[in-house]
């Protein structure tokens, strides 16, 4: 996988992050740069920690499904993306109205908004990339968007975040398409 499509990959994971981190920023007026730090860090290690998960859980399942596993990894990317594209479109104002410096709520944001990386690390799995790299990546660019996120929140509002929310989704599918594509034509 290149640089430019793991790069892609973390911009699209990062997208609910980027959401949350901007209803953080509504909610918390006066956030701290540390506070901020604090979030983003919580973010970035859950949607970089995800995809090792479903990676590990893909590789155990390879052999079982290798006639088949580029459609799954379309499919669960696919439909990862239309599920964002669809809830961003259809949902009415995200409720901001949380505190996300309690443990137990920013731990339940940073699991919600990286399950889609779980299923990113199983998906990666099945067309036998390596996850540390991309792992890594997908923490650093959540990492940034997080703070981005923040002081967006803190000076526009969570409209902007729906319009994050389609791109990340048409990402996703078109980084799904490209490994079909890759493994019904390109491959020897």
């Amino acid at each position: 996988m290149e640089l430019i499509s793991i790069f892609l990959l973390g911009l699209g994971l990062s997208v609910d992050s980027f959401a949350a981190s901007v209803c953080s920023g509504l909610a918390i007026k006066k956030i701290h740069f540390f506070q901020a730090v604090k979030i983003a860090v919580f973010l970035a290690v859950f949607q970089g920690g995800m995809p090792i998960i479903g990676w590990y859980t893909g590789w155990e399942l390879r052999d079982l499904i290798k006639d088949f596993d580029h459609w799954i990894a379309f499919f669960l990317l696919a439909g990862m993306g239309s599920k964002m594209i669809y809830e961003s479109i259809t949902a009415k104002e995200k409720d901001c109205s949380f505190n996300p410096l309690k443990l137990f709520v920013l731990i339940g944001i940073s699991v919600a908004t990286s399950i889609d990386a779980l299923v990113v690390g199983l998906s990666l799995a099945l067309i036998d990339v390596v996850i540390w790299f991309p792992a890594i990546i997908i923490g650093i660019i959540t990492f940034i968007v997080s703070m981005l996120g923040m002081l967006l929140g803190k000076k526009i509002g969570s409209k902007m975040s729906k319009r994050f929310e389609v791109i990340g989704g048409i990402v996703l599918i078109l980084i799904g398409l490209r490994i079909l594509i890759e493994d019904l034509f390109f491959q020897i």
